[in-house]
């Protein structure tokens, strides 16, 4: 019986070191978890009596479990590697199949999928035509033709507050042009878009009157025929006294584009003070059109699109996927996992809720494998084997000896 003893010992011996040479070999592999050989023992069933003679005849190998604790992670310089830190695994799809990784290296395919070095599609939640993340079943992340490019937005409304300075006398050239600096006190501008994201140049003229805390505004497009004046009036505490604060704003335009260029003008937050004039702040909600420029990933897992026209929009959300028994999904290799009867089923959401761990953008998950840890496992098993084997040799020995009895 120590034969069967022995030569078990060496094969659960060897099945450890299969296992310690597995984690060795993927310690460098990014979202890799390691494994550890599980043992038991074996005891012949019998029949009757009592036990406490019973000697065990051997061990076997009860499992092979693997550890999913926390990586250490890594800055990367791809935008789209995502590491996550906590529980949970990327959902992908292999032709169809739903599959499971740990693995967040990603890029875009020809086809514009999110992918893994795999060709694993990348799953997660849609947007709808306003860019809005739309939570429903999980779809394959795709930055379609569509949205390589953004289309123009023409202004509708714009802003600006200034300060004025109320120790002004009126300019001594009348009446107002655009041309002779004497006849306005200040001017400034902002830029503005059409319908066809051609950029138009808002001139706006501010002429201090005679009449305290008064002032005129004339604005032009691109040079163009002025347009006013309208008054504009303060308090004696300086603040905007004008209501209401909009101005209506219509030009016509020769670009073929939407004619005329209509939007309102707020003056919202203008000040009128002993100080010298100044440009607070300026805004409008047009741009012109632009292509796609580059991606971005937020820590709640929304991939978002950088334009060339200064604008973002939303493309996608990344969704995790939690299973009540980790251990019971089966491996299939490429850092992919499958779930099976005895891990349950995934719980689906977005980072950073429920038991779902946070993703962190530009970075990857290294693989859980502590090399010193498994060099020691690595030398226990050696010397456990060299131990099962040294009880077969001396069984040897035995028998040799009743062999040579005489």
């Amino acid at each position: 019986m120590a034969f069967q003893q022995g030569l078990s010992g060496l094969n659960i011996a060897s099945k450890a070191l299969d296992a310690i040479s597995n984690n060795v070999a993927n310690s460098t592999t990014v979202g890799f978890k390691q494994s550890q050989a599980l043992f038991a023992d074996i005891y012949a069933t019998t029949l009757g009596g009592g036990t406490q003679a019973q000697i065990g005849i051997g061990a076997r190998i009860n499992g092979v479990a693997q550890q999913f604790s926390q990586g250490n992670i890594t800055v990367t310089d791809n935008p789209l590697d995502m590491a996550i830190n906590g529980e949970g695994f990327f959902r992908v799809t292999n032709n169809g199949e739903v599959l499971y990784s740990r693995n967040g290296q990603f890029n875009v395919d020809k086809d514009g999928y999110i992918v893994n070095a795999s060709g694993y599609r990348v799953t997660g939640y849609g947007t709808d035509a306003n860019d809005n993340i739309v939570i429903t079943a999980p779809i394959d992340l795709q930055v379609g033709d569509a949205l390589m490019s953004a289309d123009p937005k023409v202004t509708s409304e714009a802003a600006i507050s200034v300060t004025l300075d109320s120790r002004l006398t009126p300019p001594t050239t009348t009446p107002f042009s655009t041309t002779d600096t004497s006849s306005f006190s200040y001017s400034t501008s902002l830029t503005t878009y059409d319908s066809l994201g051609n950029p138009h140049v808002l001139g706006m003229y501010f002429v201090k009157t005679a009449t305290a805390n008064q002032w005129e505004l004339y604005t032009t497009l691109d040079g163009g025929a002025a347009a006013g004046p309208t008054n504009v009036t303060f308090t004696s505490s300086g603040a905007l006294s004008m209501v209401p604060s909009t101005v209506a704003q219509s030009f016509p335009i020769t670009t073929g584009a939407v004619s005329p260029l209509a939007f309102t003008l707020d003056l919202a937050n203008s000040k009128q003070f002993g100080a010298a004039f100044s440009v607070d702040a300026v805004s409008q909600d047009g741009y012109t059109s632009g292509r796609l420029s580059g991606l971005t990933v937020s820590p709640e897992g929304i991939v978002q699109g950088r334009y060339t026209n200064g604008q973002s929009r939303n493309l996608g959300q990344v969704v995790l996927a939690t299973f009540q028994n980790p251990d019971g999904m089966v491996q299939l290799g490429s850092n992919a996992w499958a779930e099976t009867s005895f891990s349950g089923p995934p719980a689906v959401g977005t980072p950073g809720t429920g038991s779902r761990g946070g993703l962190q953008p530009g970075a990857v998950e290294d693989s859980n494998v502590d090399l010193t840890a498994e060099l020691v496992d690595m030398i226990t098993q050696q010397r456990a084997y060299q131990a099962n084997a040294q009880s077969i040799k001396t069984q040897d020995q035995i028998l040799q000896t009743l062999v040579n009895l005489r």
